[in-house]
């Protein structure tokens, strides 16, 4: 009996490898105990729960495509599960292979009426409309798919659009651990994975793959899932929660920390604006934002909340920066954030170089002032340890140099981020957080709509914000991330993502924090 509610969480953080999932499944077996057809009934039972949540009591016809491994004997058992709670089911069996997985062999007699394709002159004339479910391959494929095979996953694929595609554990084709490239692959609409999320589906050349993720809990065993380790995690709500620290009753602004923002040049001052907004949205208890002369009245009009303290260059950050600080020297501020808008002239690198000289806490960089580290590469080793940079992914290549893929840019990632001790957010979809010691966290909040001028901005204030309170760079990175694409996502909901601009994020941040707070 499955159940027609379902369950979409994360239970654990990790991203395992495909063959660490193989041996989460065998140490569930061993130690539940649970028989490995049990297991595969377990788990289809949760995609079948899901699919009649989402298309209804009167969904179009379903095609349940299955393979000859234990993948196809899920579908095997959702294609019944189907059919017994009365929906109009046709089942496929793909022989891409001389013999079936003992799983699927075991569920074959209980599937009526399964047709065989042998080559794709077998493939089934399917009605205008209906839910495709792709069950040929998961995490065992090991070398891409060829020959007639690849022509039926194309054929899946000719119904894109026309066809609810919903890929079980992977869209077939898809490699789990190593790059697809251009081989073969189904292009799903959702893919239901199970227990955890594969690193193929956090990078960004597998999104038209891949669709939508839904995690769904099959009951592995949680000692396999604490034990295991992996440098690859997922930042989900529960972790989320242990980071954020509430409010102390007791508290005044001086409690939460006194941030200096190092922003703005002639033409650009509307990026020192938003970072600073969003710095105090954030919850820094005190702002002040270093400014060119003529950023002055800009920026004391637009954020009465923040000081503003300027130089003697009237347009752009330089290295007569110093004199402003006499009152506030800056080793005294709790954290710095600097580059959004600064400019990149050859006097704001060198005072970029000299403020690096001069403070040794944790700081915040991103925009123009890795823009000009990557000009000056030297200014790498000048970098505070554990700050924090924000590239998006050709300042991530002007840092650091192009890769073939994405999964060699990965291992760069991390490594530049323990070479350097540094923590290194490369923005994106799933925005990937390297660590200085090897971990990457991905970040699954946000949405398209924030693909739009200002966003870093809001970002790079988000983290000043969250340093000047008192949370450690790692906290901050992970926490300020979350938020970041959670006020995006409620704004998303609001206003849509095509209206969404950079200074809707700000106005969301408190809505996050509420959320957060649930």
């Amino acid at each position: 009996m499955f159940r027609g509610a379902f369950c979409i969480f994360i239970i654990d953080m990790k991203v395992l490898s495909a063959q660490q999932i193989r041996e989460a499944d065998a140490y569930t077996i061993t130690h539940e105990p649970i028989s490995s057809v049990l297991l595969m009934e377990r788990a289809a039972a949760e995609c079948a729960g899901w699919m009649v949540h989402t298309f209804g009591e009167a969904p179009p016809p379903f095609y349940v495509f299955c393979g000859m491994g234990n993948n196809g004997g899920d579908g095997l058992v959702i294609a019944r599960l189907l059919r017994d709670q009365g929906y109009n089911v046709h089942a496929y069996m793909v022989h891409h292979s001389a013999t079936a997985s003992p799983d699927n062999l075991a569920n074959q007699p209980y599937v009526q009426d399964v047709q065989s394709i042998y080559s794709p002159a077998d493939f089934p004339l399917m009605e205008a409309t209906g839910v495709v479910v792709d069950a040929i391959f998961g995490t065992g494929l090991s070398r891409p798919v060829e020959g007639w095979v690849a022509s039926i996953l194309h054929k899946i694929n000719d119904g894109y659009g026309r066809h609810t595609i919903v890929s079980i554990d992977m869209p077939s084709g898809l490699m789990a651990d190593s790059v697809t490239g251009h081989a073969a692959c189904v292009h799903a609409n959702y893919t239901l994975s199970f227990q955890f999320y594969k690193l193929a589906f956090l990078l960004p050349e597998n999104a038209a793959r891949v669709g939508e993720t839904v995690i769904l809990p099959i009951g592995l065993h949680p000692d396999f899932i604490n034990n295991v380790e992996t440098k690859y995690h997922v930042v989900d709500p529960r972790i989320v929660k242990t980071i954020y620290q509430p409010r102390d009753p007791f508290a005044h602004k001086g409690t939460y920390g006194h941030a200096l923002l190092v922003a703005g040049s002639y033409g650009k001052m509307g990026a020192a604006v938003l970072a600073a907004r969003a710095c105090l949205r954030a919850g820094a208890g005190l702002l002040t934002v270093h400014v060119p002369q003529r950023g002055y009245e800009i920026l004391q009009t637009a954020v009465p909340e923040a000081m503003c303290e300027t130089e003697d260059q009237p347009t752009a950050f330089s290295a007569h920066f110093h004199e402003p600080f006499k009152h506030h020297q800056a080793p005294g501020y709790a954290t710095i954030g600097v580059g959004p808008g600064l400019g990149t002239a050859a006097a704001t690198a060198r005072a970029l170089e000299k403020l690096m000289e001069l403070y040794h806490k944790p700081m915040v960089l991103d925009a123009d002032a890795l823009n000009m580290i990557s000009e000056y590469p030297f200014l790498l080793q000048k970098l505070p340890k554990d700050s924090i940079l924000t590239p998006h992914p050709k300042e991530f290549e002007r840092l650091f140099g192009p890769k073939e893929d994405q999964f060699e840019r990965l291992e760069l990632l991390s490594a530049k981020a323990v070479e350097l001790q540094v923590y290194i957010l490369l923005k994106g979809r799933f925005s990937a957080m390297a660590c200085p010691d090897g971990a990457v966290y991905f970040n699954p909040t946000g949405n398209p709509g924030m693909a739009t001028a200002g966003s870093g901005d809001v970002l790079t204030g988000i983290l000043t914000g969250l340093l000047s309170q008192g949370y450690t760079p790692k906290a901050a990175l992970l926490l300020g991330a979350w938020l970041h694409g959670l006020a995006g996502d409620l704004a998303a909901d609001d206003i849509s993502e095509e209206s969404l601009i950079a200074e809707d994020i700000i106005n969301y941040l408190g809505q996050a924090y509420l959320e957060l707070r649930k």
